[in-house]
């Protein structure tokens, strides 16, 4: 695995600086852990390295006291804590870290963002730099192969996904064995994990629900019927999933005309592998019925990469009318508005008239096989 740098490696790196802190968020299993040795590897200074899921660095951290972190660093440059979201308070205690420890440099790692950024007891506003650490993109597995061999493994990418160790096992059987392992086990761990939520079946079987309508919009009423729960309850699950990195949501973009979609939102899996695992399909592209979902979800899915390992301030949507004139993905950054629609045969439809006429400035593109490489980059 360590074969692959990181694309953020460099840029986190530059960031290290004293008395503030970085914040590495990441689905578990993503490479959270082998990124933070390389950044201590490359770091000059002493550093110490903490696991949030040790109970020894529980109760080492346990006091939150400044003698007792003036203590515990003495002579260490940079702290480093993987899998902090596991630690009581940790937003406040790194706060009082950056805050009154001089010269200190903090980096934590978190699976999920419930506590470095929600139940902290004070925000690191100002103190700290937020990255996101998601599955391999291409750019960076184009470290190991060339551009045929990528073009040879497009398949297995939008049925197994791009997990580090899934894209480094060599057969098929092993990567499934592997996807379903971490759906079975690491998941939906830190969800569990919070008091008052105990249903583990009604989560699964959401998920399930969301992989079947991946790419289309999604009604929490209709949702929340099939699975005997509430409309709040569904979306508040839902959240709940976004913070732990296995799903994330587009809103439909809108200038307020009146016939555009604007309160639909879609629901995507960071990686195909993942939402394959949940429904127990890794078949071949050539009998599958969702080959168009697929393609959808990796493209936007690696976009979203890209902007993320960039540091690339951009939104994304998808579009709609109410006479169903679509786009599948609309970006907005300060360049402007981009629209693409995702085809995975041959054909390259014009742009819809009603978003043409609405938003002539926008560029329009349509992504087929053939000129995917350059919009993933």
């Amino acid at each position: 695995m360590n074969t692959i740098k990181r694309t953020l490696q460099d840029k986190i790196s530059e960031r290290i600086e004293p008395n503030k802190a970085i914040l590495l968020f990441g689905a578990r299993r993503v490479g959270k852990t082998v990124l933070m040795r390389e950044l201590i590897k490359t770091f000059s200074g002493k550093s110490m390295l903490l696991n949030g899921e040790d109970y020894d660095t529980i109760a080492l951290l346990n006091e939150r006291s400044v003698a007792n972190y003036r203590h515990l660093l003495e002579g260490i440059d940079l702290l480093a804590i993987d899998e902090a979201q596991n630690i009581p308070d940790i937003g406040s205690k790194l706060k009082l870290i950056v805050d009154e420890i001089e010269g200190v440099r903090v980096i934590a790692s978190g699976s999920s963002s419930f506590d470095l950024l929600n139940k902290a007891g004070e925000p690191l506003v100002g103190r700290s730099t937020q990255f996101r650490l998601n599955p391999f993109s291409q750019n960076e597995i184009s470290q190991m192969e060339n551009a045929l061999e990528t073009r040879q493994n497009l398949e297995s990418r939008l049925i197994y996904g791009s997990y580090p160790e899934v894209v480094m096992l060599n057969s098929f059987e092993r990567k499934t064995d592997y996807l379903r392992d971490i759906v079975g086990a690491y998941l939906l761990k830190d969800i569990l994990a919070i008091d008052g939520l105990k249903n583990s079946g009604k989560m699964r079987e959401l998920l399930r629900l969301i992989a079947f309508q991946m790419g289309s919009e999604v009604s929490y009423e209709e949702l929340g019927r099939q699975l005997g729960m509430s409309k709040n309850t569904v979306e508040k699950y839902l959240d709940l999933l976004s913070k732990v990195f296995v799903v994330y949501r587009l809103g439909a973009y809108s200038r307020n005309l009146r016939k555009e979609v604007v309160k639909a939102g879609k629901w995507y899996f960071y990686d195909n592998g993942i939402r394959n695992a949940i429904i127990g399909n890794f078949t071949p592209l050539a009998i599958r019925q969702d080959v168009g979902a697929l393609w959808e979800n990796y493209l936007i899915s690696e976009r979203i990469k890209a902007a993320d390992n960039e540091s690339q301030a951009k939104e994304f949507y998808f579009w709609r009318t109410y006479d169903n004139q679509e786009i599948d993905l609309i970006e907005e950054s300060y360049k402007g508005l981009s629209a693409f629609e995702f085809k995975w045969g041959d054909k390259k439809p014009s742009a819809p008239v009603a978003f043409a006429t609405a938003y002539p400035e926008a560029s329009y593109e349509v992504i087929n096989k053939e000129g995917y490489l350059k919009f993933i980059s």
